[in-house]
């Protein structure tokens, strides 16, 4: 193997058969079950003060405005696509490689899903495809893009943005893989004195993001979503959605008519169908204890995944090539997942459960999955996920994975391809 080379252990057995590896795993310190408890043991379980808490921390982390905490990342797309007003005449635009709940939030609110095949250096949303998409249609025909920063790569949101601008779209980041990660504009009209920083969600470019605290993340509450957007009239309409749609807030009530009761502190007021799509107050303490550290845990995915970089850099070229996507400079990864590509697969796969090494797939095409094949969506539509999904592989990437565990991981996958 060329490049560095990982120090091997003293018995394969030591790490591989006793400690099973997974793709991901959440960490949780004396820290983090000490917000919690503290959370249980105020007067509030839900409802209460940590909820704003969390949220105003995590939209200064990503660098938006406002931050709207919710149940589940699913919760968090389908209250996205309610605000953004999808119905049964939308047509939507999204990427076949990404967690189903992409695409299911738009026909939770019926609308249309229509993919476009990613970039097969960044496994991204292709911004390229998607013009050809919308431009193969009238215009008006289509009301939003939902590109997804898949395994923590940054979409490339300024070209999304102008394709918005010229179609009249609205941008839906689901960023649940990417806090954090951020990318430089290059693009001449973004630049004044130097290219510009954007972070994933901050809502410089999109409408509205979303995020997901489940335990694999890179903030874990168990379960529990974020949306993120710098456009008050969003942030209102989605606080009320994720509570059955109801509003408190006097300002926003409609005017009294005179024969109603007189109004008083108890007077709230159903304005449209909401859910009940709210987070608790012990899973937001445990958000802002992870919170705290979650610079240094990004620091330590970016070592993983440059430790990994370096060892499958060298790898032979026909055949057995372990291909990673190595991001270019102006590209912040976030590194929820580490993906190699590798020819034989499915060999991988189960030759690394043979020794303890869960790796997973990430993810089966969307358009393959028999709900949307009842659309018309069939093999051979998306050439490129198509022959990602039949290549790729994501071996383990979390914080808390040490140095010998990356080692037993390097040097299995080098001896199945035979480096």
């Amino acid at each position: 193997m060329k490049g560095s080379s990982p120090r091997l252990l003293s018995t394969e057995t030591e790490i591989g058969m006793t400690q099973p590896i997974p793709y991901g795993r959440q960490h949780i310190t004396e820290a983090d079950i000490a917000a919690v408890t503290k959370a249980l043991t105020s007067p509030y379980l839900t409802q209460g003060p940590t909820i704003g808490q969390f949220e105003t921390a995590f939209a200064n982390y990503i660098g938006a405005q406002y931050a709207v905490a919710v149940a589940n990342g699913t919760a968090a797309l389908h209250l996205c696509a309610m605000a953004l007003g999808v119905n049964e005449t939308s047509k939507v635009i999204t990427t076949p490689i990404t967690f189903s709940a992409s695409a299911n939030c738009i026909r939770y609110c019926g609308g249309e899903v229509y993919f476009a095949d990613i970039d097969p250096e960044t496994l991204i949303l292709d911004s390229k495809a998607v013009r050809a998409l919308l431009e193969k249609h009238p215009k008006g025909t289509f009301s939003g893009i939902v590109p997804v920063d898949f395994a923590g790569y940054p979409a490339d949101m300024v070209a999304f943005r102008e394709l918005a601008d010229e179609f009249g779209l609205w941008l839906l980041e689901d960023s649940c893989h990417a806090p954090g990660a951020s990318f430089l504009s290059l693009a001449p009209e973004f630049i004044r004195g130097g290219a510009i920083e954007h972070r994933c969600g901050d809502g410089s470019l999109a409408d509205l993001s979303n995020f997901i605290f489940h335990p694999v993340k890179h903030i874990a509450c168990g379960e529990g979503g974020m949306i993120t957007t710098n456009d008050e009239k969003l942030y209102r309409h989605l606080l009320r959605l994720r509570t059955h749609g109801i509003t408190n807030i006097a300002a926003d009530f409609t005017p009294p008519q005179p024969s109603d009761p007189e109004r008083g502190g108890w007077y709230m007021e159903l304005q449209e169908l909401g859910y009940n799509y709210r987070l608790t107050d012990f899973q937001a303490a445990l958000g802002l204890s992870q919170l705290d550290r979650a610079d240094a845990m990004m620091a330590r995915r970016r070592a993983i995944a440059a430790r990994y970089d370096a060892a499958f850099a060298g790898t032979p070229a026909a055949g057995t090539a372990v291909q990673a996507i190595i991001p270019p400079a102006h590209v912040g990864h976030a590194y929820h997942l580490y993906v190699i590509q590798i020819p034989d697969r499915k060999g991988l796969y189960d030759y690394l459960r043979t020794k303890n090494i869960f790796a997973q797939v990430h993810y089966i095409p969307v358009h393959r999955m028999p709900y949307y094949q009842q659309f018309g969506w069939k093999q051979g539509d998306f050439p490129h996920a198509e022959n990602y999904y039949a290549h790729g592989l994501s071996i383990p990437m979390f914080p808390t994975l040490t140095d010998d565990e990356q080692t037993y991981v390097i040097q299995e996958v080098l001896a199945y391809v035979g480096a």
